[in-house]
């Protein structure tokens, strides 16, 4: 072994290497600092007299699976500026620290593909350690995000446990970056963006949401300048929900040979008809059973018809084909699509804005996948505040599906 060794491969710089030690499983390295290198910590100044000092070990980079430790008699040094005695500052590892800052380094690429706990079992250290270093790095990283360059951003609120407990989630669309995390959902999880956007000066240019009141107040209050498009995603699934219940209502008032038509096409009235499985036959399942209902049929291919406002050429073709779908809706004679129109209606520039700013809370969704993820693989997380910082660095992190 060499100090050239300790230094290229273990990124100890300035100090000397003295011995080895071998134990079974475990290797130990002793370095020195020399004496024309003690500084005093405090004024730097080198007009220092070595006092003693600490014995203390240091977790290093392992060699292959067997953990490596460093050995250093941490020095005191009397300072001849200062006039006082201080402990030699380390410049491998942090203060306070029981590993190098090579050794955090690793751990941290590697947590970037596994969890805290195969890190810790792979490292032959404790969990609680990782966590530590992850919420250090997260902190230092995402804890107060740049919002000055923000221009498109999606907001949305993910459930996140039982008991109703949602996150309110705003993800810069440019990035790809969750820039906050709100706890609880509606107008007061997004209070405290708000007072950091303005204070940021940010201009924000698109905002993504669904249609809930509570976020066209929140928009309109805080960034009235901003386009504000409604996620069609969103639109759709709203149209299915009510679907799906007018099939439910639909169920209950047929007679028990109605009802065995209607009966398991719950899943193929949502949808998208390109989807249908051949295998399954499930077109021919849903066609026979829209064509002994008509009130059905006519609410599903109205649904179809929904989907093409965002295919339009521009968006004056768009209006055009909202209007007609609005108008269509209100002489079907059916209570729900008569309901949906005037929805349609009400939000309806918030829906052809789309063809301003082409821009959903898509992105969202795949973050929220990952954050579903990161949940099950920690089996829950009881630090909250430790999740949110997760969340923030969500975009940075690749898992690997298996199985």
């Amino acid at each position: 072994m060499s100090t050239s060794l300790m230094y290229h491969r273990f990124g100890i710089v300035g100090y000397r290497y003295v011995s080895q030690n071998f134990e079974p499983g475990i290797t130990t390295f002793r370095i020195e600092q020399p004496r024309e290198r003690l500084r005093c910590p405090q004024c730097r100044s080198d007009e220092v007299w070595a006092q003693g000092g600490v014995e203390r070990n240091f977790r290093a980079l392992p060699i292959g699976k067997q953990p490596t430790f460093i050995a250093f008699k941490v020095p005191r040094v009397f300072c001849f500026a200062c006039g006082k005695v201080r402990q030699a500052k380390i410049a491998f590892a942090d203060p306070k620290k029981h590993y190098t800052r090579a050794f955090e380094r690793y751990a941290l690429d590697l947590s970037r593909l596994m969890t805290i706990q195969d890190v810790a079992d792979h490292l032959v250290i404790g969990w609680d350690t990782i966590k530590e270093m992850q919420a250090k790095h997260l902190q230092r990283r995402f804890g107060k995000p740049k919002l000055h360059k923000l221009k498109q951003i999606a907001i949305d609120e993910i459930h996140v446990g039982k008991g109703h407990r949602y996150l309110t989630i705003v993800l810069d669309l440019l990035s790809g970056a969750v820039v906050f995390v709100g706890d609880g959902k509606g107008v007061d999880a997004l209070k405290p963006f708000w007072k950091r956007l303005r204070r940021s000066h940010a201009k924000i240019e698109a905002v993504a949401t669904d249609m809930s009141k509570a976020y066209i107040r929140a928009i309109r209050d805080n960034i009235d300048d901003a386009v504000h498009v409604f996620d069609h995603f969103h639109v759709i699934k709203l149209f299915n929900d009510k679907l799906s219940a007018f099939r439910r209502q639909l169920f209950l008032d047929l007679t028990a040979q109605g009802q065995k038509l209607l009966k398991g096409i719950r899943w193929l009235l949502v949808k998208n008809r390109e989807n249908l499985d051949p295998s399954k036959k499930e077109r021919q399942r849903l066609e026979r059973a829209l064509r002994v209902n008509e009130p059905l049929a006519l609410a599903y291919y109205m649904k179809e018809d929904l989907r093409q406002i965002w295919m339009q050429e521009n968006k004056a073709m768009a209006r055009l084909f909202l209007r007609d779908w609005i108008a269509r809706a209100r002489v079907s004679g059916i209570r729900m699509l008569e309901q949906f129109a005037d929805t349609l209606e009400e939000h309806q520039e918030g829906i052809l804005n789309y063809y301003d700013y082409p821009i959903s809370t898509g992105p969202l969704e795949g973050t929220n996948n990952k954050i579903q993820l990161m949940k099950r693989q920690a089996y829950g997380y009881r630090d909250h505040e430790f999740f949110k910082l997760k969340i923030m660095g969500a975009h940075e992190t690749k898992y690997a599906l298996v199985g």
